[in-house]
């Protein structure tokens, strides 16, 4: 139907399945080239695997019992996932307008919400010196409406330097390489702490 089916075992052991959302749907964005550094760094547990937003319609109540494909295909594949990574820019002080569609989506209808209780963890790049500080908190009000458990500490707010990245998209810069890793080491431990108190059902 709208989400797939779900198993009644319960998964709580790694390797993790983390579903890595890119807030931007422009091919030349630097949120993907970030995305794809990440789970270049991500630790051996950390199975990543990109789950794409940009086929999506416009969220729309009416289509609540008729869930178009690409929407099923997102519910089903964060449904699938033992965490999501979110790697996002920020648009006029808050999150891309296709980032909050597929929240929408994969949200809804009541009762079928897919991100519940799916351990997340938010960073974004940007070009300016605040790098998206303020369009993750709004991220991250949304989330916790989504009853979504968040990575609060490491806090990242990635000033992107084009050139401290190749052009295979790893970091050539070691701290910002070590903080990045740091990062992805530390949601590694979040998601074992989210899945060991509250078992997905897979």
């Amino acid at each position: 139907m709208h989400a797939g089916g779900m198993a009644d075992t319960y998964h709580h052991e790694p390797p993790y399945t983390i579903g890595v959302i890119c807030g931007s749907i422009a091919a030349s964005s630097i949120n993907r080239r970030l995305a794809k550094a990440l789970i270049a760094l991500a630790p051996e547990a950390l199975e990543c695997r990109f789950i794409e937003i940009d086929k999506l319609d416009l969220y729309d109540r009416d289509r609540d019992d008729a869930y178009p494909p690409e929407a099923v295909a997102l519910k089903e594949a964060i449904v699938g996932s033992d965490g999501i990574l979110i790697v996002t820019p920020e648009y006029n002080r808050s999150i891309p307008g296709a980032l909050k569609n597929a929240v929408d989506w994969a949200s809804r209808p009541y009762g079928q919400n897919a991100l519940s209780r799916k351990p997340v963890g938010i960073i974004g790049a940007s070009p300016g010196g605040i790098g998206t500080a303020v369009g993750q908190q709004h991220l991250k009000t949304i989330l916790s409406f989504c009853n979504a458990p968040m990575m609060n500490e490491i806090e990242a707010y990635i000033t992107f330097k084009d050139e401290e990245f190749a052009e295979d998209d790893t970091v050539t810069n070691a701290s910002t390489r070590d903080f990045l890793q740091t990062f992805m080491e530390t949601y590694d431990d979040f998601v074992r702490r989210v899945l060991t108190v509250i078992p997905q059902q897979r």
